[in-house]
């Protein structure tokens, strides 16, 4: 039973998701707007807010936990030029855009993005 197991499985197992959502991450900051599947977009929300919250207190211990999934270089944009802009923000820095059915597969694709 999966009783109080929060997370979606995305029919995968725990390597092949954790490296999908690192990469999604990653892109994500890069270019802090993604075209996504909903699902996808929903689980990408908790983990980006989650790494934003942490990048605000820019320590070197949170820095280390941020290296650990996200590539140096978006490490460095993260707590530089992105957690500043939210520092009197208590959480809230994305916004998801639900639009149409895909047409190949009909799946609820969304938009996620930084909220200015």
């Amino acid at each position: 039973m999966r009783k109080r197991n929060s997370g979606r499985k995305f029919s995968m197992k725990v390597g092949p998701r954790k490296q999908l959502f690192k990469s999604l991450a990653n892109n994500f900051l890069l270019h802090e707007k993604m075209k996504t599947t909903e699902a996808k977009a929903k689980e990408l929300r908790s983990l980006v807010e989650k790494m934003i919250t942490r990048a605000k207190d820019a320590t070197v211990f949170n820095r280390r936990l941020l290296a650990k999934e996200l590539t140096p270089k978006m490490t460095k944009k993260i707590v530089e030029q992105i957690a500043p802009k939210y520092k009197d923000r208590n959480g809230g820095y994305t916004r998801i855009i639900k639009l149409g059915p895909r047409n190949s597969d009909g799946a609820k694709m969304a938009i996620i993005e930084l909220v200015k």
